[in-house]
């Protein structure tokens, strides 16, 4: 049955081009009907508490706010303050290591078609003048942007599917920073240099670059500082990272029965939400008034970021509705039971299941948001059954990996990064393809060492 779903899945949105978000919810309520739900508990499968509202309800605002931030940084210039100050201090011979930090640091709030919008004509314009191919640049600026959106809140799809497994969003943070950084190593530098190898005709140089237009020019004087931009960006995970290391150190990981006024309190600024919420506040000062921006520019910039997040949002929320169709019909306890009367599974089978079940669907459907968000849906109840907690955020990370795998034509990064970086298919399919497979890989390697070491 939902082998057939994700065929009519598949199908509203290759075939009839039906926008994604609507092609979610019709699917979900046509699988509700295949396994057999009661039609009149239909409806709050898919947009109740375990479907639509369970991660809309709980994510919209760290969404949204985080893409308000990461645009108030790159309006003002930030941004390129971040790109520049790192390109200048490791030199040209370093160039490829600048370029990835910067575009690691950036991509924490951005997501990453946006991203990839900002970044472009910084790189470009640096690749000239180094006189190094585009791709030189452009491969390590692509690794580190698909790594944090594979592995860090508070991009959507770790975000989304920690929630959806009940996974710590502190631990998520600290362990996908190492997955993350180890992930966007090999992607970038290490895999350019094989790149160049096996496909030197991708790496010719160029003179101009048609899809980037006209570049918005910044005196660099008048941005702002290299430490507040950075400051700014990575502001909400200090707040997590920070309650994530106190619990642990002070309470064990756990709320007290009978908490401090300091465990209240970090218990409160810990949360994702209200962690982004000071974070904006912070940003609209730090890279709006201080920069005698006046509020009508900033409220144009976080207009301009809710327009570009809305749409990973809404299929944010459509991967929802199938979540809780798969939880509310009893599916995902099925797939439990199933593997349960076959022996109990080890840890590492559960983290290649779910990396498996996600490379699946991500080849098939595309989306790396809509095949987290379903296996997330037949993962809850595997992860439920695991008495370690650390289970929920391994399995998360595995989903995340997964949801990186062989991006190929039915994936709208692949033709982002096709038009960008102007080169033809057979090119995108050797670079751009093989990347994203080596970062989910990689990725996959990590989390299992992480698995043998911590459960």
């Amino acid at each position: 049955m939902l082998a057939l779903a994700i065929l009519l899945l598949l199908v509203l949105i290759v075939k009839f081009k039906l926008n994604t978000f609507v092609a979610l919810i019709i699917t979900a309520f046509v699988l509700a009907l295949l396994l057999g739900m009661n039609p009149m508990d239909i409806p709050s499968a898919v947009l109740g508490d375990q479907g639509v509202g369970n991660i809309l309800g709980t994510n919209s605002v760290i969404f949204i706010f985080g893409g308000m931030i990461g645009r108030l940084v790159a309006d003002a210039g930030g941004s390129y303050r971040i790109a520049r100050t790192l390109i200048d201090w490791f030199g040209v011979k370093r160039l490829q290591w600048a370029v990835l930090i910067a575009s690691f640091i950036i991509g924490i709030s951005m997501i990453f078609g946006v991203g990839m919008i900002l970044l472009i004509p910084i790189v470009f314009a640096v690749a000239k003048e180094a006189d190094v191919p585009l791709l030189y640049l452009g491969i390590p600026m692509t690794a580190a942007l698909s790594s944090a959106q594979g592995f860090l809140p508070p991009q959507p799809v770790p975000t989304a599917v920690a929630t959806a497994l009940g996974a710590n969003i502190g631990m998520m943070l600290i362990l996908g920073l190492i997955v993350a950084i180890i992930t966007a190593v090999v992607g970038g530098p290490l895999f350019t240099k094989l790149a160049q190898k096996y496909a030197p005709d991708a790496f010719q140089k160029k003179e101009s670059l048609p899809a980037v237009g006209e570049v918005k020019e910044y005196d660099l004087k008048d941005t702002p500082s290299f430490g507040l931009s950075v400051l700014t960006s990575i502001f909400p995970l200090i707040f997590m990272i920070i309650a994530t290391v106190y619990k642990m150190v002070f309470t064990g990981g756990v709320t007290p029965k009978n908490p401090s006024m300091m465990d209240s309190v970090i218990d409160f600024m810990a949360n994702p939400a209200v962690a982004m919420t000071v974070s904006l506040i912070f940003a609209i000062f730090s890279m709006g008034i201080w920069q005698k921006r006046s509020m009508k520019q900033v409220n144009v910039s976080m207009a301009e970021a809710t327009n570009a997040v809305a749409g990973i949002l809404l299929i944010v929320g459509g991967g929802g509705a199938l979540r809780g169709v798969l939880v509310t019909s009893g599916f995902s306890d099925h797939v439990a039971k199933m593997f349960s009367a076959n022996g109990s599974m080890s840890p590492i089978m559960i983290i290649l299941f779910a990396w498996a079940v996600t490379a699946v669907l991500r080849v098939s459907v595309g989306s790396a948001t809509v095949a987290g968000m379903t296996a997330a849906g037949i993962m809850v109840s595997i992860v439920a059954s695991q008495s370690n907690p650390m289970m929920a955020v391994l399995v998360a990370l595995a989903i995340g990996s997964g949801s990186l795998v062989a991006s190929h034509v039915n994936d709208a990064g692949f033709w982002i990064f096709q038009e960008f970086f102007d080169i033809s298919i057979k090119q995108t399919f050797q670079i751009w393809t093989v990347l994203e497979t080596v970062i989910s890989i990689t990725g996959l390697l990590v989390i299992i060492a992480m698995t043998m070491l911590l459960i």
